[in-house]
């Protein structure tokens, strides 16, 4: 069983598309969340995801950009991520607000005990792991084998034997084009493994970032995959978005 991992797509239909043209073979599509917010393109990004099927974890955007955002929640957003909000729940169907509103919260686990997927850690969907301790607290708040995770919007991951936690990351050869790096997974180790963001990376590569998960061989594969940025910057911007939306996709950050 091979599963195509994205997340944080952020209705940037160019990345998303190039993902899809880009990902080798797979059988289930296992989408991470964040599927709105931030880019111009929320309802066709929501209606390519519905027709990937697969399983689909909520992000606290789809939570906000679906009507279900506390007024204590809205009121901590950055100014940029407010307008966001606001912009994306007026242009969205009603169908489409209606689909994400019932997506599961996490974690969800396709695989029985073995994986869980979850948007931002098994402790809570706006939970961030970046660091040592908040991969230890991820690791604590779940038995998988396997915890797939997004919203940092960093390819990164962790693994755990006994005790000793250790970092991992991708080793690309390139920094422009089509680029993948094979993590093999050790029986004997846990991991928490971040696919990256399809549409606003922040890691410092601006290309649209995912992952593949053979479980036949046991085998994680981080990708990168350039896509067509000026168009999604041009849509942001005649969208009347913030313009460092448009921006931040050319630094990745």
């Amino acid at each position: 069983m091979r599963a195509l991992i994205i997340s944080d797509i952020h209705a940037n239909l160019p990345a998303l598309e190039a993902v899809l043209a880009a990902a080798p073979e797979y059988d289930v599509v296992w989408n991470l969340g964040d599927i709105v917010g931030y880019g111009a393109n929320p309802d066709e990004v929501v209606d390519l995801a519905k027709k990937l099927g697969g399983m689909v974890v909520r992000g606290n955007h789809d939570r906000a950009r679906s009507g279900n955002i506390k007024p204590d929640e809205y009121l901590n957003l950055n100014r940029d991520a407010r307008c966001s909000v606001d912009w994306t729940q007026e242009i969205l169907t009603k169908g489409n607000a209606k689909w994400l509103s019932r997506l599961p919260r996490g974690p969800v686990r396709p695989l029985g005990h073995k994986v869980a997927c979850v948007h931002g850690s098994p402790c809570g969907e706006d939970e961030y792991v970046f660091f040592r301790e908040d991969a230890r607290a991820a690791f604590r708040a779940s038995r998988a084998r396997i915890i797939f995770c997004g919203h940092t919007h960093w390819q990164v991951g962790w693994s755990l034997n006994g005790r000793e936690l250790t970092p991992l990351k991708p080793e690309f050869q390139s920094s422009e084009g089509l680029d993948q790096f094979e993590l093999p997974l050790r029986s004997e180790n846990r991991y928490v493994l971040n696919p990256g963001s399809v549409g606003q990376p922040r890691d410092g590569d601006w290309r649209a970032a995912f992952a593949v998960y053979d479980d036949t061989h046991s085998v994680v594969t981080w990708y990168r995959v350039p896509y067509t940025l000026l168009m999604a910057q041009t849509w942001i911007l005649r969208a009347g978005l913030p313009e460092f939306l448009a921006d931040r996709l050319r630094m990745g950050r």
